[in-house]
């Protein structure tokens, strides 16, 4: 494996932190600065201070020592492949399209997850498409949550898209099936949101520390289910920080059903009724579904409104449960919403 040396000089804030702290935060131009690998590298004798090798990753830093990191050469990034894998489109226009994703596919590939992605699946479903168009996801969703994802066509398209997402007129619902009998009509869940420090694929709250963040919910529905309860909320996001609506949630004593890292399975072998304890354990994911979003569409200025379906495992949880969606919460038929789509009922 080839290398190439990257030379820094500590500064004041790097004065007294470990080596490896060091490192991480004068790298963030490089994806492959991991934690671990920061650390392997120092440990590997990849790391000189002052052109001396140093091997232990508690070592301290001082103001104005010189540290040269051999990094590996990033390997050639592979070209994406378009794959024919099935899409349920929402709303499809010549700037931009709405997908319904099932829980349990991959947005983007990564680490893990080379194919069988949305991003995949689009490129297939772009194949028609002029030399200058090419699909670009506006936010994403974790693999094991179900509903819409929206899609620009172009570059330009995208950074619009994205604002036009990110401004107070856009409204993106969520539907949770919590623990607990939510004893509050509606609310805000305001904490902050950061990355666990023990372990960065996590997220912690905190009232003080992290980016800001903030949950809008409705309690749609509730049932005893003893000694527990389960409830089926609305959720608005406001802010769309990483794993938020779950996190934000589990910290209001409301874990999402099936989440296989913020949940809490335990409060499922508690419920007295034998089959409802059943439904309840056998649900596989988190029980979230990205359920309507409504935005002003950046090139034509009409407000869109589209809705993902229930998917059928959570129509099953609910229907389990005897937790329903009031007639108040359904779209009406009115040539609006879901049936709002140039090319209704296309698939690829």
């Amino acid at each position: 494996m080839t290398t190439a040396p990257r030379t820094l000089t500590a500064d004041r804030g790097d004065a007294g932190l470990r080596l490896d702290l060091v490192l991480r935060r004068h790298l963030t131009d490089v994806d492959a600065a991991s934690r671990t690998r920061v650390q392997s590298w120092i440990e590997n004798g990849r790391v000189t201070v002052n052109g001396s090798l140093v091997r232990r990753v508690s070592s301290r830093a001082a103001f104005g020592d010189r540290v040269t990191v051999m990094l590996p050469d990033s390997a050639p990034r592979r070209r994406m492949s378009a794959e024919n894998v099935r899409l349920d489109v929402l709303y499809e226009d010549e700037h931009l399209l709405a997908i319904d994703k099932p829980a349990g596919i991959v947005v983007h590939p990564g680490y893990g997850h080379a194919g069988g992605t949305v991003m995949n699946a689009l490129l297939w479903h772009a194949r028609g498409w002029q030399d200058i168009e090419r699909p670009s996801i506006v936010g994403r969703l974790d693999k094991l949550t179900s509903g819409i994802i929206v899609v620009a066509k172009t570059a330009g398209l995208h950074a619009r898209l994205q604002r036009a997402m990110a401004s107070a007129e856009c409204e993106k619902d969520y539907l949770a099936v919590v623990y607990g009998r939510v004893n509050r009509a509606r609310g805000e869940i305001a904490l902050r949101l950061t990355r666990d420090r023990d372990d960065r694929r996590k997220v912690v709250a905190s009232a003080t520390v992290g980016a800001p963040s903030l949950t809008k919910f409705e309690r749609i529905a509730r049932v005893m289910a003893p000694p527990v309860g389960l409830s089926l909320l609305r959720c608005r996001l406001v802010t769309g920080r990483t794993h938020q609506i779950r996190v934000h949630l589990a910290a209001r004593g409301w874990p999402l059903v099936g989440d296989p890292v913020y949940g809490e399975p335990a409060r499922a072998t508690s419920i007295v009724d034998a089959g409802l304890a059943a439904a309840v354990k056998a649900f596989s994911r988190q029980a979230l579904h990205a359920w309507r979003v409504a935005f002003t569409h950046p090139m034509t200025g009409d407000r869109l409104s589209l809705e993902a379906r229930v998917p059928s495992d959570l129509d099953g949880l609910l229907n389990a449960s005897g937790l329903t969606i009031p007639q108040r919460y359904r779209q009406p038929d009115d040539g609006r919403g879901t049936d709002q789509r140039p090319d209704a009922g296309r698939r690829s």
